[in-house]
């Protein structure tokens, strides 16, 4: 009877600190998906914001146009067009190569990244947060060009 009793005993320990040590686990792994699942709204979110700007671009492109020319008084307007053309190229380039390396559930659904996919996160939103201020650069740049000019409405 008292070795039942101790083996009850310490089985009750053990089984406890078995389901304490899982409650842990599990408390730690939701805190790093909730992590992940942090940063990936965060990349969207920034992506978002400067995604509506997209045909902006092409529309200031088009009215500093015909301002740019060969002369040194059209070079700003040249230097404007081509910031616009990079910042768009820097979106498409982005959203490519994003796409290539998250699928659908990992975007939209918060499916469970793999540790190197947890450090292209990282890389990501650096990326995106520089794209976003190339972009959101370019259009101010071009922007004050036209008010300067008086051609923007």
């Amino acid at each position: 009877m008292k070795i039942s009793f101790v083996y009850c005993s310490i089985a009750g320990k053990i089984g406890g600190g078995i389901v304490l040590l899982l409650c842990l686990l599990l408390t730690v792994s939701c805190a790093e998906k909730k992590e992940t699942d942090t940063r990936m709204l965060e990349v969207i979110a920034v992506h978002d914001s400067v995604m509506p700007k997209m045909g902006q671009l092409g529309q200031l492109i088009s009215q500093l146009k015909p301002l740019a020319d060969s002369t040194a008084s059209g070079q700003p307007y040249q230097d404007a067009i081509g910031n616009l053309e990079q910042a768009n190229k820097a979106m498409m380039d982005w959203m490519q190569g994003f796409g290539d390396r998250f699928d659908y559930a990992e975007i939209q659904e918060g499916k469970t990244l793999s540790a190197q996919k947890s450090e292209w996160l990282d890389e990501e939103l650096g990326k995106v947060r520089k794209m976003a201020k190339s972009m959101n650069e370019s259009i101010a740049q071009a922007e004050a060009l036209l008010k300067k000019n008086g051609s923007q409405e």
